[in-house]
């Protein structure tokens, strides 16, 4: 079939260009050439692919459209593109505090990170060249052995990423090469796998919400983004060897938030999903369901903007939006970054806490879940070294408690009391360990617990530990390609730690189950909450620690 392709296009008059020699994909709507062919790996990469109309003009803040038909001409997957970025002012003073914070240095003052804690309100940073409004495109990477077999009568199992980033940073190949991942799945099965990852808009492109907002816009587009992606994956993988019934869809931080959203989309009114696994890796989001915050940030953006209606808004340049984009998540407070998933009504009708809880979700899918041992240090403040202060912090994140007392005073007093004797979650010593230990619960660790217990604890549940198991320090161990690889500037990966994470990665796609051969044994999560432990001297297996009446707690949103 691909030859007579390649023969067809011959006729057609089609240009042959220094790629010649790579394979043509028809999608219908557009052909498309690998990108490039590696020889070591023997694999194709299909990159910028595009799956949805650009989300531009009178397509912006509302769900993606279809891609139009393009047959004109072959696409090769250049230039790269990824979405419009803007990063938080908090991001330089943690890069500064946590080094010392892990020395133990716990004292600070403001002015000692003065020239890190400015918004960039007089200059703003330097664009990405990639950076393009029209950027919903994907890439797939496929084995070479799998694509010659495409349309055979059986497909490959695939993995697709969702990148983490605060829903404001990131785009498909910012987190890693595919390339020992798909090492693995030669290795630890006698298989292959597909590795597909697309982008989706972030900050106000992807996130606005609100009740005005949503009278002429679509609330949280870049879920909407995913879906569609993911529902191409359903429509067109088999053409390049892959089996649609055989998806795993994974993803950090935001990445594995959006995952969780996903899963609860619609309160899983409407039928299956678009994948059959899904392995959420520090499922992170700020659990936005206020209307009054939506429309703060909302108006906020317009003001950002000279505007008073969102439809003004769609008739400005990309630069000016692009600006105040980057200008409001810039200001964000201490830990946050403004945008995320929001409670709209529809995809999102409650938080996925309560969904969970509820049993408003899809119930047939194969589910792992992993959380490293600090999650929260990353998003905490320095400068929370009282009481009051910690008062203030929880009422900055959870507005709606400063009318609710004895809400505010659980939170502090009984869930995270000041006792610093390393008794406390997370064995915190100090307001800045108690923050974080707050921190890491709700946005973070509590969200696998969510996930476990609604599978009703069938599912695989991993801890990384691997010091300082920060936030994110487990990212290079997924995308882990050689024994001289960093997690950090200052931390060398441990290799057998970062192959068997992805064994266990490639053989959960591959069966539905992380255990294969040369790994140690991955037990269910179960009654006893059983977590596989990776720590820098191997694996072993404990008791979770977020299977605590903490998160029992907060997955009720009694904060609201």
């Amino acid at each position: 079939m691909k030859q007579v392709l390649v023969a067809s296009l011959a006729l057609l008059g089609f240009a042959a260009a220094q790629n010649a020699s790579l394979p043509v994909v028809d999608l219908g709507y557009e052909l498309h050439r690998a990108t490039l062919y590696n020889s070591t790996g023997g694999f194709y990469n299909f990159s910028n692919i595009r799956y949805a109309a650009p989300p531009t003009g009178a397509n912006r803040f509302a769900a993606p459209k279809p891609p139009a038909v393009n047959r004109t001409t072959i696409q090769t997957g250049s230039p790269d593109r990824i979405c419009p970025q803007a990063g938080p002012a908090w991001l330089a003073i943690a890069a500064q505090y946590i080094p010392l914070y892990l020395q133990g240095q716990t004292q600070f003052n403001a002015s000692s990170f003065s020239s890190a804690a400015s918004n960039g309100s007089s200059a703003l940073p330097e664009q990405d060249p990639r950076t393009t409004e029209d950027c919903l495109f994907l890439d797939v990477v496929v084995p070479e052995q799998i694509f010659n077999s495409a349309d055979k009568g059986y497909g490959a199992p695939v993995l697709v990423w969702i990148y983490g980033g605060g829903y404001t940073l990131g785009g498909k190949s910012s987190s890693g090469n595919p390339a020992g991942l798909l090492e693995r799945g030669k290795t630890s099965n006698g298989g292959n796998v597909i590795y597909v990852s697309m982008n989706y808009r972030l900050g106000a492109f992807g996130w606005l919400s609100g009740p005005t907002f949503q009278a002429n816009g679509t609330a949280n587009a870049g879920l909407y983004d995913q879906r569609m992606a993911l529902e191409w994956v359903q429509q067109y993988i088999h053409l390049f060897g892959g089996d649609p019934r055989r998806v795993t869809v994974f993803g950090e931080s935001a990445g594995g938030g959006s995952i969780m959203h996903q899963i609860t989309a619609y309160g899983g009114n409407k039928g299956p999903v678009p994948f059959a696994q899904a392995l959420t890796q520090s499922p992170g989001f700020a659990p936005i369901a206020s209307p009054n915050q939506e429309e703060m940030i909302f108006n906020n953006y317009l003001s950002l903007l000279n505007v008073s209606t969102i439809e003004q808004a769609r008739a400005l340049p990309y630069s000016a939006l692009q600006t105040a984009n980057i200008r409001q998540i810039g200001a964000s407070t201490y830990g946050g970054f403004t945008y995320g998933p929001t409670v709209d009504g529809n995809f999102v009708p409650a938080l996925p806490s309560l969904s969970l809880l509820h049993g408003h979700y899809d119930k047939s899918l194969r589910i792992m879940v992993g959380h490293n041992a600090q999650e929260g240090l990353l998003f905490t403040s320095p400068f929370v070294q009282n009481n009051s202060a910690f008062a203030a912090g929880v009422v900055a994140s959870f507005p709606t408690v400063a009318a609710y007392p004895k809400i505010l005073a659980y939170i502090t007093d009984v869930l995270y009391p000041p006792i610093f004797d390393g008794s406390q979650a997370m064995n915190y010593t100090d307001q800045i360990g108690r923050a974080a230990a707050l921190t890491s619960d709700v946005i973070f660790s509590c969200n696998t617990y969510y996930l476990d217990r609604a599978y009703a604890n069938k599912t695989h549940s991993y801890l990384f530990a691997v010091p300082p198991a920060l936030h994110g320090n487990d990212i290079p161990y997924t995308y882990f390609n050689g024994a001289n690889a960093t997690a950090a500037s200052t931390a060398v990966i441990a290799p057998q730690i970062a192959v068997a994470l992805q064994e266990y990665i490639v053989d959960f796609a591959e069966t539905g189950m992380p255990n294969g051969p040369g790994v140690p044994f991955f037990n269910i999560y179960g009654a006893n909450a059983t977590v596989q432990t990776l720590g820098i001297s191997g694996i072993t297996q404990m008791m979770d620690p977020a299977a605590n009446a903490r998160c029992a707690w907060w997955q009720k949103a009694l904060y609201l």
